[in-house]
């Protein structure tokens, strides 16, 4: 029974840290990117950009797309931040925020080490075009984002703000973000819905809309993506090999107990019992003790999940895992399918020692008793 608990614990906080990852990063990359971009085809985030507006005939049907949650404007300038001594590149992206602090802007974590930099400081921002502008912003807020590991470092700020500097008019933009339904967000309902969104404009734009290209977080980040997936390709080998660990200690139970048993399987067959009315008896024997085992492991990762998911106790280095600590995410459905296929699987597995009940003579058993 403790090896059953304990393969059904690994199991469940594999498959939940699997899922917090994928749900973490995911959601990182989308605060980020979104999960979709419509951009102009010459996107250029250092000299002068063309804008997409919102008057364009396609903005209003992307919007009532199925699986379409929201589709946001955003503008993006590359710049030059300066602090003391130390400069660092960095991508603005202007956004609806609501920060009333003029020229606000919200900083990753990675940034402000880099640069010394805190909530309330100014920060002296550089843009490179035909000529050299340059902004004195304000730090709100400092946020710790997935990609802070990596030198694609962004700044968020008030897309009033941006407009202004690129002298365009309230409803222009760099792109347009959509985001999608989480149920959505995998690598291949990505491309699906990136292809969907890329057909209706194709079929839907006029001649004096600017032509555009769509584009996923997963064609953006596809190192990211592969290490997802990488994940859950381990969290299934996992799963394989706690449930066959849990069965073959199972069996190795059984086996014992059928050997134990042998004078009384001897009798029950002298009496007319059938060798598969038997095995039903040991394997309902063996079927509560992997219940019994598996509610308990149910039970301790149960408990885990919760202590890390309110203290965030395990750390991680977010240079290597992108997060600063073990995501942890209960997904229902997920363990519920887990606990079916091991408990289905562990009980197949224990039809082999069943094979021993077909042995036993009754003749010699009743003789040796």
């Amino acid at each position: 029974m403790v090896s059953i608990a304990v393969s059904f614990f690994v199991i469940i906080v594999a498959v939940s840290v699997s899922s917090g990852f994928r749900h973490e990063i995911r959601s990182g990359i989308s605060s980020i990117c979104g999960d979709l971009q419509i951009l102009p085809d010459d996107m250029n985030y250092v000299g002068n950009q063309r804008p997409v507006s919102d008057s364009a005939s396609w903005l209003r049907g992307v919007r009532s797309l199925p699986g379409v949650v929201s589709v946001s404007p955003a503008v993006y300038k590359a710049g030059i931040v300066k602090s003391g001594d130390n400069i660092h590149g960095v991508l603005i992206k202007g956004v609806e925020r609501k920060d009333t602090v003029p020229l606000g802007v919200s900083i990753p974590s990675a940034l402000a080490d880099k640069l010394s930099l805190a909530q309330g400081d100014d920060m002296l921002t550089y843009f490179i075009g035909e000529k050299v502008r340059v902004r004195k912003f304000r730090v709100t807020d400092v946020y710790r984002g997935v990609l802070d590991g990596s030198d694609n470092l962004v700044v968020f700020a008030q897309i009033g703000d941006m407009r202004r500097l690129e002298g365009w008019g309230d409803g222009d933009a760099s792109c347009f973000e959509v985001m999608l339904d989480p149920s959505r967000r995998s690598a291949d309902r990505m491309k699906g819905m990136s292809a969907l969104v890329g057909t209706y404009i194709l079929t839907n734009e006029t001649e004096d809309d600017p032509d555009v290209t769509v584009t996923s977080a997963q064609s953006r980040y596809p190192q990211i993506f592969a290490w997802l997936d990488l994940i859950d390709f381990n969290v299934l080998w996992i799963l394989i090999l706690m449930i066959a660990v849990a069965g073959f200690n199972m069996i190795s139970g059984l086996l014992i107990l059928l050997f134990r048993n042998i004078p009384t399987i001897g009798t029950l067959k002298s009496l007319g019992m059938t060798d598969r009315a038997i095995s039903r008896v040991f394997l309902r024997v063996a079927s509560s003790l992997v219940l019994k085992g598996m509610a308990i492991g149910n039970g301790l990762a149960l408990l885990f999940i919760a202590v890390q998911g309110t203290t965030k106790l395990i750390r991680l280095n977010p240079e290597n895992y992108f997060v600063s600590f073990v995501p942890v995410r209960l997904n229902i459905p997920w363990i519920l399918s887990c606990d079916a296929i091991a408990y289905v699987a562990i009980m197949i597995l224990l039809l082999i020692p069943c094979l021993f009940v077909s042995r036993v003579d009754p003749a010699q058993t009743v003789r040796a008793q």
